[in-house]
Protein backbone atom coordinates (compact mmCIF):
# COMPACT_ATOMS: atom_id res chain seq x y z
CA UNK A 1 0.00 0.00 0.00
CA UNK A 2 2.77 2.34 0.87
CA UNK A 3 4.55 1.56 -2.39
CA UNK A 4 1.43 2.25 -4.47
CA UNK A 5 0.94 5.62 -2.77
CA UNK A 6 4.53 6.53 -3.44
CA UNK A 7 4.26 5.68 -7.13
CA UNK A 8 1.04 7.64 -7.40
CA UNK A 9 2.67 10.57 -5.69
CA UNK A 10 5.55 10.47 -8.09
CA UNK A 11 3.19 10.42 -11.08
CA UNK A 12 1.21 13.36 -9.71
CA UNK A 13 4.40 15.27 -8.99
CA UNK A 14 5.64 14.69 -12.51
CA UNK A 15 2.35 15.84 -14.00
CA UNK A 16 2.31 18.97 -11.87
CA UNK A 17 5.92 19.70 -12.83
CA UNK A 18 5.13 19.36 -16.53
CA UNK A 19 2.09 21.64 -16.22
CA UNK A 20 4.10 24.20 -14.29
CA UNK A 21 6.93 24.07 -16.82
CA UNK A 22 4.48 24.48 -19.69
CA UNK A 23 2.80 27.44 -17.97
CA UNK A 24 6.17 28.99 -17.23
CA UNK A 25 7.25 28.66 -20.85
CA UNK A 26 4.00 30.18 -22.06
CA UNK A 27 4.46 33.02 -19.64
CA UNK A 28 7.90 33.71 -20.99
CA UNK A 29 6.56 33.78 -24.57
CA UNK A 30 3.73 36.10 -23.54
CA UNK A 31 6.17 38.27 -21.66
CA UNK A 32 8.47 38.44 -24.64
CA UNK A 33 5.56 39.32 -26.91
CA UNK A 34 4.38 42.02 -24.54
CA UNK A 35 7.88 43.43 -24.28
CA UNK A 36 8.20 43.49 -28.08
CA UNK A 37 4.85 45.24 -28.40
CA UNK A 38 5.91 47.82 -25.80
CA UNK A 39 9.19 48.47 -27.58
CA UNK A 40 7.38 48.81 -30.94
CA UNK A 41 4.87 51.25 -29.46
CA UNK A 42 7.68 53.27 -27.90
CA UNK A 43 9.50 53.35 -31.23
CA UNK A 44 6.37 54.55 -33.02
CA UNK A 45 5.81 57.20 -30.35
CA UNK A 46 9.40 58.40 -30.72
CA UNK A 47 8.99 58.60 -34.50
CA UNK A 48 5.76 60.55 -34.12
CA UNK A 49 7.43 62.91 -31.65
CA UNK A 50 10.35 63.42 -34.05
CA UNK A 51 7.94 64.22 -36.88
CA UNK A 52 5.97 66.60 -34.68
CA UNK A 53 9.11 68.45 -33.62
CA UNK A 54 10.68 68.63 -37.08
CA UNK A 55 9.95 72.34 -37.20
CA UNK A 56 10.10 72.87 -33.48
CA UNK A 57 12.40 75.10 -31.48
CA UNK A 58 15.97 75.02 -32.78
CA UNK A 59 15.04 74.16 -36.36
CA UNK A 60 17.48 75.78 -38.81
CA UNK A 61 15.53 77.91 -41.28
CA UNK A 62 17.58 78.82 -44.37
CA UNK A 63 16.23 81.80 -46.26
CA UNK A 64 17.34 82.05 -49.88
CA UNK A 65 17.33 85.58 -51.28
CA UNK A 66 18.64 87.83 -54.03
CA UNK A 67 21.79 89.52 -52.76
CA UNK A 68 20.88 92.76 -54.58
CA UNK A 69 17.12 93.34 -54.66
CA UNK A 70 16.47 96.39 -52.53
CA UNK A 71 14.37 97.04 -50.54
CA UNK A 72 13.32 93.40 -50.13
CA UNK A 73 16.73 91.80 -49.76
CA UNK A 74 20.37 92.75 -50.15
CA UNK A 75 23.88 92.34 -48.83
CA UNK A 76 25.22 95.77 -47.88
CA UNK A 77 28.69 97.13 -48.52
CA UNK A 78 29.45 96.24 -44.89
CA UNK A 79 28.59 92.60 -45.58
CA UNK A 80 25.41 92.74 -43.49
CA UNK A 81 22.11 91.39 -44.81
CA UNK A 82 19.09 93.65 -44.96
CA UNK A 83 15.71 94.28 -46.52
CA UNK A 84 12.05 93.78 -45.72
CA UNK A 85 12.05 90.08 -46.60
CA UNK A 86 15.22 89.43 -44.61
CA UNK A 87 13.81 91.13 -41.52
CA UNK A 88 10.53 89.25 -41.89
CA UNK A 89 12.33 85.90 -42.14
CA UNK A 90 14.30 86.73 -39.01
CA UNK A 91 11.04 87.66 -37.24
CA UNK A 92 9.48 84.31 -38.19
CA UNK A 93 12.50 82.55 -36.72
CA UNK A 94 12.26 84.59 -33.53
CA UNK A 95 8.56 83.72 -33.29
CA UNK A 96 9.22 79.97 -33.35
CA UNK A 97 12.64 79.91 -31.71
CA UNK A 98 14.23 78.75 -34.96
CA UNK A 99 17.85 79.34 -35.95
CA UNK A 100 18.02 81.80 -38.83
CA UNK A 101 20.52 81.17 -41.63
CA UNK A 102 20.73 83.66 -44.54
CA UNK A 103 21.55 82.25 -47.99
CA UNK A 104 22.17 85.16 -50.42
CA UNK A 105 22.73 84.34 -54.10
CA UNK A 106 22.67 85.77 -57.60
CA UNK A 107 19.06 85.66 -58.70
CA UNK A 108 19.55 83.36 -61.67
CA UNK A 109 20.89 80.67 -59.27
CA UNK A 110 17.75 80.61 -57.13
CA UNK A 111 16.30 77.31 -58.37
CA UNK A 112 19.61 75.47 -58.13
CA UNK A 113 20.03 76.71 -54.56
CA UNK A 114 16.51 75.62 -53.60
CA UNK A 115 16.61 72.19 -55.20
CA UNK A 116 20.05 71.40 -53.79
CA UNK A 117 18.76 72.03 -50.27
CA UNK A 118 21.11 74.97 -49.73
CA UNK A 119 18.03 76.96 -48.73
CA UNK A 120 14.50 76.08 -47.57
CA UNK A 121 12.73 78.69 -49.66
CA UNK A 122 13.10 81.56 -52.10
CA UNK A 123 11.98 84.62 -50.15
CA UNK A 124 12.98 87.73 -52.04
CA UNK A 125 10.30 89.69 -53.88
CA UNK A 126 9.46 86.46 -55.70
CA UNK A 127 6.56 86.64 -58.15
CA UNK A 128 3.80 84.04 -57.85
CA UNK A 129 2.04 84.87 -61.11
CA UNK A 130 3.03 82.54 -63.91
CA UNK A 131 4.81 80.20 -61.48
CA UNK A 132 1.78 78.92 -59.57
CA UNK A 133 2.52 75.25 -60.25
CA UNK A 134 6.29 75.40 -59.90
CA UNK A 135 6.57 75.87 -56.12
CA UNK A 136 4.72 75.39 -52.85
CA UNK A 137 3.60 78.99 -52.33
CA UNK A 138 2.99 80.92 -49.16
CA UNK A 139 0.16 83.39 -49.01
CA UNK A 140 0.84 86.56 -51.05
CA UNK A 141 2.37 89.28 -48.89
CA UNK A 142 3.02 92.13 -51.33
CA UNK A 143 1.37 93.56 -54.42
CA UNK A 144 3.57 94.81 -57.21
CA UNK A 145 3.52 96.03 -60.79
CA UNK A 146 6.12 96.17 -63.53
CA UNK A 147 7.00 99.68 -64.65
CA UNK A 148 9.32 101.51 -67.02
CA UNK A 149 11.76 103.80 -65.22
CA UNK A 150 13.46 106.65 -67.08
CA UNK A 151 15.31 109.88 -66.33
CA UNK A 152 13.09 112.90 -65.83
CA UNK A 153 14.71 114.78 -68.69
CA UNK A 154 14.48 111.85 -71.13
CA UNK A 155 11.46 113.13 -72.98
CA UNK A 156 9.84 109.71 -72.63
CA UNK A 157 6.33 109.75 -71.23
CA UNK A 158 4.50 106.68 -72.54
CA UNK A 159 5.27 103.11 -73.54
CA UNK A 160 5.08 103.85 -77.24
CA UNK A 161 7.96 106.33 -76.80
CA UNK A 162 10.27 103.35 -76.18
CA UNK A 163 10.36 102.45 -79.88
CA UNK A 164 13.96 102.53 -81.06
CA UNK A 165 15.28 102.88 -77.48
CA UNK A 166 17.71 100.76 -75.46
CA UNK A 167 15.95 99.23 -72.48
CA UNK A 168 17.53 97.35 -69.59
CA UNK A 169 16.12 94.59 -67.37
CA UNK A 170 17.45 92.17 -64.75
CA UNK A 171 17.79 88.55 -65.81
CA UNK A 172 15.28 85.96 -64.60
CA UNK A 173 12.80 88.56 -63.33
CA UNK A 174 9.10 89.00 -63.95
CA UNK A 175 9.78 92.05 -66.09
CA UNK A 176 12.17 90.00 -68.23
CA UNK A 177 9.61 87.20 -68.59
CA UNK A 178 6.84 89.66 -69.41
CA UNK A 179 8.84 91.30 -72.19
CA UNK A 180 9.60 87.91 -73.72
CA UNK A 181 6.06 86.56 -73.44
CA UNK A 182 3.96 86.48 -76.61
CA UNK A 183 0.89 87.00 -74.43
CA UNK A 184 2.64 89.68 -72.39
CA UNK A 185 4.68 92.59 -73.71
CA UNK A 186 6.79 90.95 -76.42
CA UNK A 187 5.16 93.14 -79.06
CA UNK A 188 6.40 96.17 -77.13
CA UNK A 189 9.88 94.67 -76.73
CA UNK A 190 10.08 94.10 -80.48
CA UNK A 191 9.94 97.88 -80.94
CA UNK A 192 13.08 98.42 -78.81
CA UNK A 193 16.43 98.99 -80.45
CA UNK A 194 17.81 96.57 -77.85
CA UNK A 195 16.85 94.80 -74.63
CA UNK A 196 19.98 94.70 -72.50
CA UNK A 197 19.97 92.05 -69.76
CA UNK A 198 21.80 92.77 -66.49
CA UNK A 199 22.77 90.55 -63.56
CA UNK A 200 21.25 93.04 -61.08
CA UNK A 201 18.96 96.05 -61.16
CA UNK A 202 21.62 98.09 -59.37
CA UNK A 203 23.87 97.81 -62.42
CA UNK A 204 20.97 98.50 -64.81
CA UNK A 205 19.95 101.63 -62.91
CA UNK A 206 23.56 102.83 -62.79
CA UNK A 207 23.71 102.50 -66.60
CA UNK A 208 20.42 104.37 -66.90
CA UNK A 209 21.72 107.29 -64.87
CA UNK A 210 24.94 107.27 -66.89
CA UNK A 211 23.01 107.43 -70.16
CA UNK A 212 24.18 104.00 -71.38
CA UNK A 213 20.54 102.90 -71.73
CA UNK A 214 17.30 104.87 -72.10
CA UNK A 215 15.00 103.02 -69.71
CA UNK A 216 14.72 100.10 -67.28
CA UNK A 217 11.83 97.62 -67.10
CA UNK A 218 11.57 97.05 -63.37
CA UNK A 219 9.26 96.06 -60.51
CA UNK A 220 7.51 99.12 -59.07
CA UNK A 221 8.76 98.34 -55.58
CA UNK A 222 12.39 98.21 -56.73
CA UNK A 223 11.85 101.42 -58.72
CA UNK A 224 10.36 103.10 -55.65
CA UNK A 225 13.54 102.42 -53.69
CA UNK A 226 15.71 103.81 -56.49
CA UNK A 227 13.59 106.95 -56.90
CA UNK A 228 13.59 107.55 -53.14
CA UNK A 229 17.37 107.88 -53.37
CA UNK A 230 17.56 109.81 -56.66
CA UNK A 231 14.95 112.36 -57.69
CA UNK A 232 16.23 112.42 -61.28
CA UNK A 233 14.40 109.11 -61.89
CA UNK A 234 10.69 108.64 -62.62
CA UNK A 235 8.38 105.90 -63.82
CA UNK A 236 6.03 106.15 -66.77
CA UNK A 237 2.35 106.24 -65.79
CA UNK A 238 1.48 103.14 -67.82
CA UNK A 239 2.10 99.73 -66.24
CA UNK A 240 3.71 96.79 -67.99
CA UNK A 241 1.86 94.29 -65.79
CA UNK A 242 0.83 93.44 -62.24
CA UNK A 243 1.69 90.63 -59.84
CA UNK A 244 1.95 89.42 -56.26
CA UNK A 245 4.95 88.34 -54.24
CA UNK A 246 5.05 85.14 -52.19
CA UNK A 247 7.55 82.74 -50.60
CA UNK A 248 8.41 79.78 -52.80
CA UNK A 249 9.13 76.42 -51.14
CA UNK A 250 9.95 73.11 -52.78
CA UNK A 251 6.79 71.42 -54.04
CA UNK A 252 5.26 69.15 -51.42
CA UNK A 253 6.72 70.99 -48.42
CA UNK A 254 3.28 72.04 -47.27
CA UNK A 255 3.96 71.70 -43.54
CA UNK A 256 6.84 74.19 -43.49
CA UNK A 257 4.90 76.54 -45.75
CA UNK A 258 1.90 76.41 -43.39
CA UNK A 259 4.13 77.10 -40.38
CA UNK A 260 5.48 80.23 -42.06
CA UNK A 261 1.97 81.33 -43.07
CA UNK A 262 0.81 80.97 -39.45
CA UNK A 263 3.74 83.06 -38.27
CA UNK A 264 3.05 85.76 -40.88
CA UNK A 265 -0.54 86.06 -39.62
CA UNK A 266 0.63 86.25 -36.01
CA UNK A 267 3.31 88.85 -36.79
CA UNK A 268 0.77 90.97 -38.65
CA UNK A 269 -1.63 90.76 -35.70
CA UNK A 270 0.94 91.70 -33.04
CA UNK A 271 2.29 94.72 -34.95
CA UNK A 272 5.67 93.27 -35.93
CA UNK A 273 4.97 93.60 -39.66
CA UNK A 274 4.04 97.27 -39.26
CA UNK A 275 7.29 97.93 -37.38
CA UNK A 276 9.36 96.30 -40.12
CA UNK A 277 7.46 98.07 -42.91
CA UNK A 278 8.25 101.39 -41.20
CA UNK A 279 11.90 100.75 -42.08
CA UNK A 280 10.98 100.62 -45.78
CA UNK A 281 8.35 103.35 -46.32
CA UNK A 282 8.76 103.25 -50.10
CA UNK A 283 6.93 99.88 -50.23
CA UNK A 284 4.46 100.43 -47.37
CA UNK A 285 1.51 100.75 -49.74
CA UNK A 286 2.36 97.45 -51.43
CA UNK A 287 2.58 95.19 -48.36
CA UNK A 288 -0.68 93.28 -47.93
CA UNK A 289 -0.07 91.40 -44.66
CA UNK A 290 -2.69 92.36 -42.09
CA UNK A 291 -4.75 94.38 -44.57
Amino acid sequence: MQKKITVLGIVITLLLTMIAFSACGGGQDAGADAEAETEEAASEETAETADASQYGEGFEFKQGFDLDYRPYSFVGDDGKNGGFDVEMAQAVCDYYGWTYTPVPFNWDAKDAELQSGACDCIWSGFTINGRENDYQWSKPYSDNTQKIMVKKDSGLSKLSDLAGKNVGVQTATSAYDLLNDEEGQKALMDTFADLKVFDTYTIAITDLKAGAIDAVAVDATRAAEAMANDDSLVCLDEDLGSEQYGIGFRKGEEELCNKVNEALDALAADGTVAKIVANYPEIADYITLGK
